[in-house]
């Protein structure tokens, strides 16, 4: 799946600049709407902290209708459009304190590795971390010590690799033929080498 939607919002952004509420201070709203459009257009409180600006600004523009709250600590500027990886990015958001990875059928689904239609999204997040508030129904948590080698990027969306995402969902028990097709399919898309499959079919066993 390919999505052109980062470099438009990143054009957009431009104009987005100067539509802030003029009550906000400019450079502050700017900065939000820069950190937004690096990330399907949210921000959390975590990005405005390391940017210098405090989460009662934040909280004041969602007041204002400058951004809208999406959930606990994470907003969306309403001027970027939205796309069809929003839910995602949203999801690697939702974890306070630490960034959730695309994982298991999901990453899957996102890079048409099989047929597989998962009707949530899984993240994963690690081990220690424990959130302080109900998982919302869509999500799935998983808990890993992801390796930075198993984390990569989708459309600037946070990852793992389709050998992770392979060897996760197959321990998940997703069905030996969704395995050996994603599997066949990686190595078609020229996202699995050849040893990588070949490895990956011994790692899976009956997946053949």
């Amino acid at each position: 799946m390919v999505v052109e939607r980062p470099s438009v919002v990143l054009e957009f952004a431009q104009d987005v600049h100067f539509q802030a509420d003029v009550e906000m201070p400019r450079s502050a709203y700017n900065t939000i709407v820069d950190i937004a459009a690096e990330q399907q257009g949210y921000v959390t409180q975590q990005d405005a902290r390391g940017a210098g600006i405090a989460a009662t600004t934040l909280a004041r523009m969602a007041e204002r209708g400058t951004l809208v709250r999406a959930s606990h600590g994470v907003y969306r500027v309403p001027l970027i459009p939205a796309g069809p990886l929003d839910q995602y990015m949203e999801a690697t958001l939702w974890p306070r304190g630490v960034r959730g990875v695309l994982s298991n059928e999901t990453a899957l689904g996102l890079y048409d590795l099989s047929d597989v239609n998962p009707t949530k999204i899984h993240i994963t997040v690690p081990r220690a971390h424990r959130p302080q508030r109900e998982t919302p129904g869509l999500y799935v948590v998983h808990r890993a010590a992801l390796r930075h080698d198993e984390i990569t990027a989708y459309e600037g969306i946070p990852i793992v690799t389709p050998v992770r995402a392979i060897l996760d969902a197959h321990a998940d028990g997703l069905g030996p033929a969704l395995i050996s097709q994603a599997i066949n399919d990686g190595q078609r898309l020229g996202v699995l080498t050849r040893a990588q499959a070949a490895q990956l079919r011994d790692a899976t066993a009956g997946a053949r």
